[in-house]
């Protein structure tokens, strides 16, 4: 399927009685406006398209599901506001996601790694809310209380693993789909048990928000087989994060750069 025609197929989904359509053919990004509270969001119709050629018709509900699920959120908040909410999450984003709402409120965020950066989220129930500070006052907390209260949610968070074995090396993939995923790496206590069970080298990698990635590599085909796997989720996920992997190592993250004919650098410097 075509980008063109994958944005018809999404229009036809949604209906124009509540959204108005922008598609830029340069940037390949659909923007939909809620004519109601006026309020909207932008499509990369690339990843959708990337992600249809693997899952089909169910790329297309997923999508459907997203933006009918962020805008009943957008409407609920502009009537009821953000009182009694107060399930706080970290999530995980590129460096390059923006710092600033559309409105040009300033998100409270953590510096992670060169290419990832902590954001908070105020969990809505079948979508999240990024906190900016425009919000705290209505919050009652400050922006170190978010921090805190997120730090303490995320130990509730589930971390079952599916375990695969691919050319001597092991995987294991969180991947709950509940928009959480990728900030499981922020769980030190979830890491180093995981590490405790690990003999080769323990890489994380988080492609998109929803799957983390922890691998325990044997040797340098493990590590062409890494790159290969985060390329490819990297590609398909809905809100991508970073294709590069990291070592784990005492604590700390050292990022990787998968070179050419089985060669891997840890800890090179961009």
């Amino acid at each position: 399927m075509k980008e063109q025609q994958m944005v018809e197929a999404i229009k036809a989904r949604l209906g124009n009685d509540q959204f108005t359509y922008t598609f830029d053919t340069e940037t390949n990004r659909l923007r939909l406006q809620h004519n109601k509270t006026e309020r909207g969001m932008e499509i990369a119709i690339s990843q959708v398209v990337a992600k249809y050629q693997e899952k089909q018709q169910a790329a297309i509900d997923e999508v459907v599901y997203t933006v009918q699920q962020t805008f009943a959120a957008m409407t609920q908040e502009a009537v009821e506001g953000f009182v009694g909410k107060n399930t706080i999450y970290p999530v995980v984003r590129s460096t390059s996601f923006p710092q600033k709402s559309k409105e040009g409120n300033t998100f409270l965020t953590t510096e992670h790694t060169a290419e990832t950066r902590i954001f908070y989220a105020l969990d809505l129930g079948n979508t999240y809310r990024l906190i900016d500070e425009s919000m705290l006052p209505e919050l009652a907390l400050s922006a170190q209380q978010v921090k805190e209260a997120a730090r303490f949610a995320l130990g509730g968070l589930g971390t079952d693993v599916k375990r695969d074995e691919v050319a001597g090396s092991i995987f294991y993939f969180v991947n709950y789909n509940d928009g959480y995923d990728a900030s499981r790496i922020l769980n030190e206590k979830f890491l180093q048990q995981m590490r405790e069970k690990i003999q080769g080298d323990m890489t994380l990698s988080v492609p998109h928000q929803d799957v983390l990635i922890i691998g325990d590599i044997r040797d340098e085909v493990g590590y062409d087989v890494l790159a290969q796997l985060t390329m490819h989720y990297f590609s398909v996920g809905m809100v991508p994060i970073t294709s590069l992997s990291f070592v784990y190592d005492n604590g700390e993250l050292e990022p990787i750069f998968i070179l050419a004919k089985n060669k891997n650098t840890k800890g090179a410097k961009e």
